[in-house]
């Protein structure tokens, strides 16, 4: 694990997973049809639970003012700030080890209450996974 600075707020517009994490495919795949990708865009995912269940949004972040309403996509702002984190290499081969991996930094004293459990694709190998701390 460690400390990896978000120099500013991103705004993020989602897709909605119909269920966690059952649904998080399907709400990746209605993204991608939705918004043509490139190589330089990068896909997040962002969770946590609200009012129970864990809430799942496969997302992009918006390059333009707009974008989001352009697709008809809520959106959502991760904060700038401190955040913990660690890179998984090859997370295709087991998928599940992402949420091993969010387990371990939850545990993690001075998390923010109001931030999400983030997901960063760096590449077709590579997932940054973060969680804001407290600033």
């Amino acid at each position: 694990m460690e400390k990896y600075h978000l120099d500013r707020d991103l705004k993020i517009f989602y897709v909605t997973a119909s269920s966690f994490p059952e649904g998080i495919p399907a709400a990746y795949d209605q993204l991608t049809t939705l918004v043509p990708l490139n190589k330089d865009r990068i896909l997040y995912g962002v969770s946590r639970p609200e009012t129970g269940p864990i809430i799942y949004r496969a997302g992009l972040e918006e390059l333009y003012e707009g974008e989001a309403e352009k697709y008809g996509c809520e959106s959502l702002i991760l904060k700038k700030g401190t955040y913990i984190s660690s890179i998984l290499k090859d997370y295709m081969k087991a998928p599940q080890l992402i949420g091993c991996e969010f387990r371990d930094l939850l545990d993690t004293p001075g998390l923010d209450p109001q931030g999400y459990c983030v997901e960063v694709y760096l590449s077709d190998v590579e997932v940054r996974c973060m969680v804001k701390l407290e600033s």
